[in-house]
């Protein structure tokens, strides 16, 4: 019997610039502060998936890489078009790299994430049976995604034309999922960091994060005695 091939791990984002990422967090924090913690939350996702096992991670990124980026991933450019066709290719280009492997996707926004919640579903003792992994976000939409098969034409079916970023994203995914016949495992449900109060949430969830530590840097200073 042959073993059981490693999976691929690939985080999709933005690189931290100012005024382009995280800009729901503005005018509570500035442009800057927000890229802070983008770039602080990337860290601690990256940080995350290092411990992991796979065979391959990929950072499907849109911009450049700069210091923040550790050693040990691939970066590879977004391709053009919404976010559920560069989720697609994502899939596709992990396939190419690694035929045999299965492949999960997950976000720059949950810098919170227990490097358990993936290494265990993502074993080879406990793939058997599961064509896909979901991991639902609060919000309702999804904060990763998993593939048994990445092949691109099962990607182009499950993504293509998914609305993004709205709150029945999560749900159209899952019928997506289940039409095309798809054993799924669920993922435990994480918090997605898209505005302050979230940011302050997720912070609490991890407190020793480096997301939580560039928070408490950007928090106001308290005003005087009354």
């Amino acid at each position: 019997m042959l073993a059981a091939p490693p999976p691929t791990l690939l985080v999709i984002a933005k690189a931290p610039v100012p005024g382009r990422v995280k800009t729901r967090l503005t005018p509570a924090f500035t442009p800057g502060q927000a890229a802070g913690l983008a770039e602080a939350a990337l860290a601690d996702t990256l940080a995350a998936l290092a411990l992991v096992p796979a065979g391959r991670r990929l950072l499907v990124l849109d911009g450049e890489p700069g210091r923040w980026l550790p050693p040990g991933w691939e970066v590879v450019p977004q391709c053009a078009g919404g976010l559920d066709r560069r989720i697609a290719a994502a899939f596709a280009h992990a396939a190419r790299l690694a035929p045999r492997a299965p492949a999960l996707l997950v976000g720059m926004d949950t810098p919170q994430l227990d490097p358990a919640a993936l290494a265990a579903p993502l074993s080879a003792a406990e793939r058997p049976g599961a064509d896909a992994w979901f991991g639902p976000a609060e919000d309702g939409g999804f904060w990763a995604l998993g593939l048994a098969r990445p092949e691109a034409g099962l990607a182009a079916r499950l993504l293509h034309g998914v609305p993004m970023s709205t709150a029945g994203t999560g749900r159209r995914l899952l019928d997506r999922l289940a039409s095309n016949g798809l054993a799924v495992r669920e993922l435990p449900t994480l918090l997605d960091v898209d505005g302050p109060e979230d940011a302050a949430r997720v912070a609490a969830l991890a407190p020793g994060s480096r997301f939580a530590a560039r928070l408490r840097e950007f928090a106001p200073a308290p005003g005087p005695a009354r």
